[in-house]
């Protein structure tokens, strides 16, 4: 079975697509600048890759019609793989985080919680619903980022808002970065071949979250609500009081939509440094002596290591400290001022092998109780499993009503 995955931002819709047979990535790439005049399309077939300017492409229904031609052959260059099934690294789906075949209910869902993922979940639907039209008939299945958290305890997923909130609107910490996090459960697992081990996984990059693993299952996230939450992310907000949101109002006359479509856009890195929402321009900057680039950096360490601490004593001690995302793999920096200073909890750096880094690299001292790993994760294979897996049951269970979107905490 040929599965494809799409991982769809506001303005780019990437892709892999996998024979699943052996997991192997038959092709990938991108269309980028979707929208703008100035759209590429990207596509790389083993070692080779093409990069192409293209007509501006408008919207997300000609970006499928973009990456669908040019793998079935239907359109120009066409390299004719077949496509089995498309799996979507979906993020709210709200009440409903298993994954799910996409049907009329699911996209329903994702509609009524848009406004918590504004950037994720409206081009999402248009790229399912445009998958509906140009490859009707092919199973589409949404993997929620929501999905690995369900097992994180009630004391940490709710909030201490009117109970009512939680039950009737589903206002409580979901949780998000599920595949990534999931990954990193079982790579590690697999690495030091322990199945119950206690790990850390901080995945570090355009959006940041910290996960707590025991035994192959999250225990907690920093995400809450919504995707805007937790660590400072490259230009979303992260943690805050919402009360600030009534000081804002009453000195600039501001709508809440104008202060969330700030926070949402405007805030994070980019907002606390003035510089950009990149890591690497953030630290550059600071190393030449811009306070507000160092401000955003000492901000960004605190809060990743705010979360370690708390969940250090959410799994009662530490076996991995794993490094992921653009960031946390790539970034010997950030990985040292994460560290620093955490001898006492069993946490040390090799210094060289820290700088050396690497696809997937122990970083830490041969004498660090913690093992330290920078990882590469691999966010698009655990969706291609998840779409395997949730076929097999539908046509395990044919004729049951498996397609029902299941909602977490139904009934509470």
């Amino acid at each position: 079975m040929n599965v494809l995955v799409v991982n769809i931002g506001s303005t780019s819709f990437k892709f892999r697509l996998f024979d699943m047979a052996d997991e192997r990535v038959l092709a990938e790439g991108a269309v980028e600048g979707v929208g703008s005049p100035g759209s590429r399309v990207h596509i790389k077939l083993g070692e080779a890759e093409t990069v192409e300017r293209s007509d501006p492409i408008g919207d997300q229904a000609k970006a499928v019609e973009a990456c669908v031609g040019r793998l079935t052959g239907a359109g120009a260059g066409g390299s004719r793989f077949a496509i089995d099934a498309v799996g979507f690294k979906a993020v709210h789906g709200g009440p409903v985080s298993e994954p799910v075949r996409v049907t009329a209910d699911v996209l329903s869902v994702m509609k009524e919680f848009a406004d918590l993922a504004p950037a994720h979940n409206p081009p999402y639907a248009a790229a399912m619903k445009a998958f509906e039209t140009q490859m009707p008939g092919t199973p589409l299945v949404a993997a929620f980022e929501t999905g690995f958290h369900q097992t994180i305890p009630a004391a940490r997923s709710y909030y201490a808002v009117p109970y009512e909130w939680a039950v009737r609107y589903g206002v409580r910490r979901y949780g998000f970065h599920g595949a990534s996090h999931r990954y990193v459960a079982g790579r590690t697992s697999e690495l030091l071949g322990r199945r119950d081990l206690r790990v850390i996984s901080c995945h570090l990059g355009g959006s940041s979250s910290v996960c707590a693993i025991d035994s192959g299952r999250s225990v907690a996230n920093s995400f809450g609500t919504a995707p805007q939450s937790g660590i400072p992310h490259n230009n979303r907000v992260g943690d805050m009081d919402p009360y600030a949101l009534v000081l804002v109002r009453a000195r600039t006359g501001a709508d809440m939509d104008e202060m969330l479509a700030t926070l949402a856009t405007r805030g994070g890195l980019l907002g606390i440094s003035g510089v950009s929402n990149d890591m690497r321009e953030i630290a550059a900057a600071a190393d030449t002596g811009n306070e507000r680039a160092r401000l955003a950096l000492d901000m960004f360490v605190e809060s990743v290591r705010h979360y370690i601490g708390a969940y250090l004593v959410a799994l009662g001690g530490l076996d991995v400290l794993v490094f992921t995302g653009g960031i946390g793999e790539r970034s010997a920096g950030i990985r040292r001022r994460v560290c620093a200073g955490l001898e006492f909890l069993g946490i040390r750096l090799d210094p060289s092998r820290n700088d050396a880094g690497g696809v997937e690299a122990t970083v830490s001292a041969d004498d660090s109780p913690v093992e330290i790993l920078a990882m590469r994760t691999d966010e698009e294979l655990i969706v291609a499993r998840q779409t395997v897996e949730v076929l097999a049951r539908s046509i395990a269970t044919a004729g049951e009503p498996v397609d029902k979107p299941k909602r977490a905490h139904e009934g509470s």
